[in-house]
C-alpha cells in the first residue's frame, strides 16, 4: 500500500472523498485544502456526456470571468495594417504578421493568447498542429479571429477564458487562485458552468453534465453535485 504523507492525510481529514459537495460548498474547501507555500490556481473539472470524437458533440466558447484568473496572460495578435496599431495601443505583449507565423514555426511559443484577424488565417493553418493540441488555435467560436482586435485584447487581460472540451470528454479550465474570497470562487465557477451549458450541443442526448470537481494545483478533488450545481446557478 502506498504511503501517504502528512500533508495528504491532513487534506483528507477536511475532505470526504464520498461525498459530494454543493459548488458553494467547494468554493469553501478548495480554500481550506490549499496549503503549498504558494498562491495555488483553483481549477475546475467537468465532465461531458459528449463524444468529442464527433464534430457535432465538439463543445468550445469563451467567457468572460467576473473576478477574472488571478494570472496576467501574454497575449499575441497576428494581423496587418492599423489593426496592428490598435493591438499595440489595447495592450497586446506581441503583434506580428507572417514574420511572427514563421517564428513560431520555428519553436517560438512565449505567449498564453493569440487573437488573428480573419485575413491572416490563410498563413495560419501552418501552425495549426503546433497550437491546436495546446489550445492556442485563433477560433472565430472562441472569439479570437475578429476584426475587434483591441476589444479582444481588453478582454483577454481583464480575465477571458477559453473553454474546450478534451478527447476524454472533460473541460479543464482554472477559475481563480486560491487567494481569492470564497465569493469570487463560487462566482466565477458558476460563469464557467453558465458558459458550458449554454454550448450543449443539440445533437446530445441524455445526462449533458456527468460530473464536476474542484481542486487546487497541489491540492486533492473535491466532488461536486452537478444537479445541485446547477440549481445554485439559479440562487441570488
Amino acid at each position: 500500500m502506498a504511503r501517504v504523507s502528512k500533508r495528504y492525510a491532513s487534506l483528507l481529514e477536511k475532505v470526504d472523498r464520498n461525498k459530494y459537495y454543493s459548488l458553494k460548498e467547494a468554493a469553501h474547501l478548495v480554500k481550506e485544502t490549499a496549503t503549498a507555500k504558494f498562491d495555488e490556481s483553483v481549477e475546475m473539472h467537468i465532465r461531458l456526456g459528449v463524444d468529442p470524437r464527433h464534430a457535432e458533440q465538439q463543445v468550445r466558447g469563451s467567457i468572460i470571468l467576473p473576478h477574472g484568473t488571478g494570472a496576467t496572460k501574454r497575449v499575441l495578435v497576428i494581423a496587418s495594417g492599423e489593426k496592428m496599431k490598435e493591438a499595440q495601443e489595447a495592450g497586446a505583449d506581441y503583434v506580428g504578421g507572417e514574420d511572427v507565423v514563421q517564428k513560431i514555426e520555428g519553436g517560438w511559443l512565449d505567449f498564453d493568447a493569440v487573437i488573428a484577424t480573419p485575413d491572416m488565417m490563410r498563413v495560419m493553418g501552418r501552425v495549426g498542429r503546433i497550437l491546436g493540441p495546446r489550445g492556442l488555435m485563433p477560433s472565430s467560436k472562441a472569439g479570437t479571429v475578429t476584426l475587434d482586435v483591441a476589444d479582444a485584447v481588453r478582454e483577454i487581460k481583464a480575465g477571458r477564458v477559453e473553454f474546450r472540451v478534451d478527447k476524454f470528454g472533460i473541460i479543464h479550465n482554472a477559475i481563480g487562485k486560491a487567494s481569492f474570497s470564497e465569493e469570487a470562487l463560487f462566482d466565477n465557477a458558476k460563469a464557467l458552468l453558465r458558459a458550458v451549458l449554454r454550448a450543449r450541443p443539440s445533437a446530445v442526448k441524455g445526462q449533458y453534465v456527468r460530473s464536476i470537481a474542484l481542486s487546487t494545483t497541489m491540492g486533492i478533488g473535491i466532488r461536486v453535485d452537478p444537479f445541485t450545481a446547477q440549481k445554485e446557478l439559479t440562487e441570488q
